[in-house]
């Protein structure tokens, strides 16, 4: 039986974890066995720069923390290597980033699972989330739609004055 001092270790642990769920926006969870130390250390200083906070974790505590976070559906993913990517900011960063990594390992290193504002989500759906355009990509392509819709508009309106212009003399 473990002691006093190790399961409060414990619990504080699955404490701080449950508070990062709690408060970000997502996270992926990833099965790492089949990454070499140069890769992962490249992956997690890339991890650091876009804000998303990357740990291994034990099952066990992980599952504690989804409960405590109100996070459900997740149980099937914990098992083997289990690391957890968390975003503060950006709710894509980790998809997008680990998501690449995955398709580069060839089946080395997997995503399991993830979440998006409290909701369990499959592989499968965070690889697609991370092959979305990026948060800048999409407002210039709203600024691109709304810029044509506007140039449109006003050579529309330019040829309107000119037609009333003509009728007027």
């Amino acid at each position: 039986m473990p002691s006093d001092k190790i399961l409060s270790q414990k619990k504080e642990s699955v404490q701080s974890i449950a508070e990062a769920l709690k408060t970000s926006p997502a996270g992926v969870i990833v099965d790492y066995k089949g990454i070499s130390v140069l890769n992962d250390t490249k992956l997690r200083r890339e991890l650091r720069e876009a804000g998303v906070s990357y740990k291994v974790v034990k099952n066990t505590l992980l599952r504690f923390a989804f409960k405590d976070a109100g996070i459900d559906g997740m149980e099937e993913s914990l098992s083997g290597t289990t690391a957890i990517a968390i975003s503060q900011d950006d709710p894509v960063a980790a998809a997008k980033l680990l998501g690449k990594y995955a398709e580069g390992s060839k089946g080395a290193f997997s995503i399991k699972s993830g979440y998006m504002d409290g909701k369990a989500m499959t592989g499968d759906q965070v690889v697609a989330l991370g092959k979305l355009p990026g948060k800048e990509q999409l407002l210039s392509m709203v600024c691109s739609a709304l810029q044509g819709n506007i140039r449109g508009l006003a050579v529309a309106l330019n040829r309107v004055v000119e037609k009333s212009g003509e009728a007027a003399t």
